[in-house]
């Protein structure tokens, strides 16, 4: 089932056509023909293949004089699925007979053990011909920690921050990755961030909360606006939270058991119940947020009585199953079944 990241994936190649030819140059030296432009066409695609083989975009690449040169299959791969080393030669075979023109797969798979299993030559049988991915892994994508690099290439600092999020420099990608977001819209932007934010581990996740409540209580706003308001949520209400109900808690057992300990036992368990709480409301919302922007951006009107059935939701995975909707939604109900 398609995840948040996923979709969100597909979008970033959907809205940016130019993207796949630039990195299949860049980060596989493939020579990409020289053209005048790249443009979504997958309801074709929709056309030429059966119900069960569906690619997740497909992009057509023509010249000048308006010929077709190349199509790229991409595809979001997110965990190993056998299918797919039979699905994908199909995509190859198909768009190359129907278009007449070379055609590749370009695989997005971010996490290293999926992208080796996806990198692997697909042999078509007696070892007579083959079908090779061209895969976007952590062996492939660079983990970019200068921002001035990720300001540049602001989707390839995304797919760096996912992708090495969590190794050694995992901090230094991330924050690179951030800093780039702010030159976007507040929709992208935001939808970028919790893309990021979901792939990372909760040891990074605590790291990075840490970072930006110590850049907050120094006055040092190094992080955009948008991801400080996000961590808000998650944490200084957390805390805020946490110290009134720790405090009266503590307050509470301390005079009827006539100890000290009491009181600050009862303080320190009220504030980290009261930062868990704080964390999990955080994350609600800003699924919530990333959910309506979805919405939005695909152009799906919603009733005042289904606006409030999202507000109300607090359910994270319910959540995750409406966003995972929106890609093939037509209407709100579709969204919300």
């Amino acid at each position: 089932m398609p995840t948040l990241e996923h979709n969100g994936i597909v979008e970033m190649f959907r809205e940016n056509p130019e993207l796949a030819p630039h990195l299949m140059a860049t980060l596989f030296h493939v020579d990409v023909p020289p053209h005048a432009s790249a443009v979504v066409v997958e309801s074709s695609l929709d056309q030429l293949l059966p119900v069960e083989f569906r690619a997740d975009l497909v992009l057509e690449l023509r010249d000048a004089a308006g010929e077709l040169v190349l199509a790229i299959v991409v595809e979001v791969q997110r965990e190993e699925d056998r299918d797919k080393k039979y699905s994908w030669p199909v995509y190859v075979a198909v768009v190359r007979a129907r278009k007449r023109c070379d055609t590749a797969v370009l695989v997005v798979a971010t996490d290293a053990t999926v992208a080796a299993w996806a990198a692997g030559d697909i042999d078509l049988g007696l070892g007579l011909g083959h079908v090779k991915p061209l895969v976007l892994g952590p062996t492939v994508v660079p983990a970019i920690t200068d921002p001035a690099e990720a300001g540049r290439e602001v989707e390839l600092a995304v797919l760096a921050a996912v992708a090495h999020g969590n190794g050694p420099d995992g901090m230094a990608v991330v924050q690179a990755a951030v800093h780039a977001l702010a030159q976007l819209d507040l929709d992208h932007a935001a939808v970028y961030f919790q893309i990021i934010y979901d792939a990372l581990r909760e040891p990074m996740k605590r790291a990075l909360e840490a970072l930006v409540m110590e850049r907050q209580t120094e006055g040092k706003a190094t992080f955009p606006p948008f991801a400080q308001k996000i961590f808000e949520r998650g944490i200084s209400e957390g805390f805020r939270d946490g110290e009134r109900k720790g405090f009266h808690d503590g307050e509470r057992k301390g005079f009827h058991d006539g100890e000290r300990k009491g009181f600050h036992d009862g303080e320190l368990k009220g504030k980290h119940e009261g930062e868990l709480k704080g964390k999990r409301e955080g994350e609600l919302k800003g699924k919530r947020d990333v959910l309506l922007r979805l919405l939005a951006r695909a152009g799906i009107a919603l009733s005042d009585e289904q606006r409030s059935r999202i507000v109300g939701c607090d359910d994270g995975a319910t959540l995750d199953r409406w966003a995972e909707n929106v890609l093939e939604a037509k209407t709100a109900a579709d969204v919300l079944s």
